[in-house]
């Protein structure tokens, strides 16, 4: 039985093209001692992929030229010599762009719970990397208070509308969302329930973010940098936090990022800005985190969507998409339509 695997063929300058990838075939792996054998069902397509493919220092190195792209996923267990998975189990970890993983010692996976009432899109979704990056983003790096007001960028995107969700459950005073276009901005509105939301696409943003929150920005989530960055740190409130999550605007810059002019105002309003990586930072709670968001699902009071990519093959072009805004929702790109939670 064959592995089919996306590699890294060419480091890409802006958007990964047809040069930048190529799809081989490798023998399916063997299950060796405390090892077991997955095949995978579904890839999470997130902007870390692009900065992987980048020559670059990093929280985890480059991914090599020849090496298959490394991604995250889910998929099922069906050969164990491993105490740690059953076959059948369905587990989720850094499975890359391929049709076959091993889990061993230097690769774990973690086993989904069945019986959650949640399909395996939603839950790679909402419970998975995305859900709890804006869960723990918000409320511990951006310690939100009741009755804060707060800014979320790519407010229309996986990460960015569950921020925005969550500070309206608790109970902010006003939730902002940056989203392109009006389509976008509409749709973080009326889906997910912002109180505005502005497209950055127009001119004078600054200005636009001072008429809508006259008193400053108490939280602001970034996840694209850049410009839309520094027109917030214009408008940032006394004792303002600005959670660094993500700089989708700088990933495709072809190395040459652009800077951002308004850093002393951090130092007028006594101000920070901080960065996190989720794993490295709150890996030992995230159970905390996926039950919050789970139920606030069940509840009907976290509203969610999947842009789903079907084909291993597909995995680059469904990358473009967040760059180019042609998803709504979390991008999953599906291999294998077997696997599902029970």
């Amino acid at each position: 039985m064959i592995n089919r695997q996306l590699i890294l063929s060419q480091r890409p300058s802006g958007l990964v093209d047809d040069t930048t990838t190529t799809l081989v075939e490798s023998p399916r792996p063997e299950c060796g001692a405390d090892q077991a054998l997955i095949k995978v069902g579904m890839l999470s397509i997130d902007p870390t992929i692009r900065t992987w493919m980048n020559d670059a220092p990093g929280y985890l190195p480059p991914i090599a030229i020849g090496e298959v792209v490394r991604a995250g996923g889910a998929g099922v267990v069906v050969e164990s010599n491993s105490s740690r998975y059953h076959v059948g189990d369905i587990v989720s970890g850094i499975t890359g762009w391929q049709e076959w993983v091993i889990a061993d010692e230097n690769n774990r996976f973690s086993v989904i719970p069945s019986g959650m009432g949640l399909d395996l899109a939603t839950v790679m979704n909402v419970v998975g990397l995305t859900g709890i990056t804006a869960y723990f983003g918000l409320l511990e790096v951006g310690q939100f208070r009741e009755g804060d007001v707060v800014v979320v960028s790519a407010a229309a995107g996986a990460t960015g509308s569950v921020a925005g969700q969550v500070a309206k459950a608790r109970g902010a005073k006003k939730v902002i969302g940056i989203a392109g276009g009006p389509e976008k901005c509409a749709e973080v509105v009326e889906k997910y329930g912002f109180d505005e939301c502005l497209d950055y696409r127009e001119a004078h943003l600054a200005r636009s973010l001072h008429e809508s929150c006259p008193q400053g920005v108490d939280v602001y989530f970034d996840n694209v940098g850049g410009e839309i960055l520094d027109a917030v740190l214009s408008n940032i409130a006394i004792h303002g936090r600005v959670v660094l999550c993500g700089a989708i605007s700088q990933y495709n810059s072809m190395g040459k990022p652009q800077g951002i002019a308004n850093t002393s105002m951090l130092i007028m309003r006594r101000a920070r800005m901080e960065g996190f990586i989720v794993f490295q930072d709150f890996g030992s709670r995230l159970a905390e985190a996926q039950l919050e968001l789970a139920t606030m699902v069940h509840h009907g009071t976290l509203a969610h969507q999947e842009h789903l990519v079907h084909g291993l093959e597909h995995a680059p072009e469904a990358l473009n998409l967040l760059f180019n805004g042609g998803n709504h929702g979390k991008t999953l790109v599906v291999v294998d339509e077997s696997v599902q939670l029970a």
